[in-house]
């Protein structure tokens, strides 16, 4: 097997561990953008104006329709270069190249995209509040975010709810529920009013961070997040490139080893005319 099919072996791992853990995943667009020869991703947004009267001598009032262009540029450039040693990985079957790969992927890739993510909505959302959260106001705060969204006429359908992973417990005492004889019971609030609810964990949920040469880290003075009602159509997630190299030892000239190369280019926006479509409530 040649370097080539090696990649395109280890590519749709990558991206199977990226679809089940990243938690942002599921705001990317259905369709994918053609990224080729720009370091941009345009967005296309119309814009029409109201009825008007219609006359019976004159017909139809005339409308006027707008579409422009808005133009977002990715600046997220990262990568990071591993290798095994042939022995370490013959050693255990051919076990520890295939481990690190998926390792990496899952324990500092998806979490890095997630919280880069994250910090872009919070800090261009339509509406951002600061509150302390406790179990008697928790759900009066989320149903004070479905009222603003309303109120805008954001659509029900693509409103994902984002909670701290902190909150779970302030979340279930301030809901109140009645036990049977249940022989399992599980507290774990997966939806609420037609809205699926998606937990995450404190590192990710902030509103900024900083990429390093080690990963990423919480940016000084960033806030904590305590949740955000995000509409899919509000943002942009785009990855014009996340490609695994893999090196064999008999290729790698650098060492007897096996050798993984992998670079990540990509970004997050939130569209101008749709930030009312996020709404962050932030520790004070």
């Amino acid at each position: 097997m040649n370097n080539i099919e090696l990649a395109q072996k280890c590519l749709p791992v990558l991206e199977e561990i990226y679809s089940t853990e990243s938690l942002t995943a599921q705001l990317d667009a259905q369709t994918k953008n053609d990224y080729s020869g720009t370091p941009e991703v345009k967005v296309l947004t119309v814009e029409t104006d109201g009825l008007g009267n219609y006359s019976r001598e004159n017909g139809y009032p005339e409308g006027d329709v707008t579409a422009t262009w808005e133009t977002f540029k990715l600046a997220c450039e990262r990568g990071k270069e591993f290798s095994v040693d042939r022995m370490d990985d013959e050693e255990t079957l051919g076990l520890t190249f295939g481990a690190v790969t998926g390792d990496f992927e899952r324990v500092h890739v998806v979490p890095e995209i997630d919280a880069y993510r994250f910090a872009v909505y919070a800090t261009g959302a339509g509406t951002s509040v600061p509150k302390a959260i406790t179990e008697e106001n928790i759900i009066a705060e989320i149903d004070e975010a479905v009222k603003v969204m309303d109120a805008e006429e954001i659509p029900a359908a693509g409103r994902i709810l984002y909670i701290n992973t902190n909150l779970k417990p302030v979340l279930n005492r301030g809901i109140a529920r009645q036990w049977g004889s249940d022989a399992t019971i599980s507290t774990l609030l997966k939806e609420y009013n037609d809205m699926k609810i998606t937990y995450v964990p404190p590192k990710r949920f902030v509103t900024g961070v900083t990429l390093g040469e080690k990963g990423f880290s919480v940016t000084e003075g960033a806030k904590k997040i305590n949740f955000m009602l995000i509409h899919k159509d509000a943002v942009k997630q785009a990855k014009k490139l996340a490609m695994p190299k893999v090196f064999d030892p008999d290729t790698n000239q650098d060492k007897d080893a096996w050798k993984l190369q992998y670079r990540l280019y990509h970004d997050a926006f939130v569209k101008e005319g749709k930030k009312l479509g996020i709404y962050s409530c932030t520790e004070e």
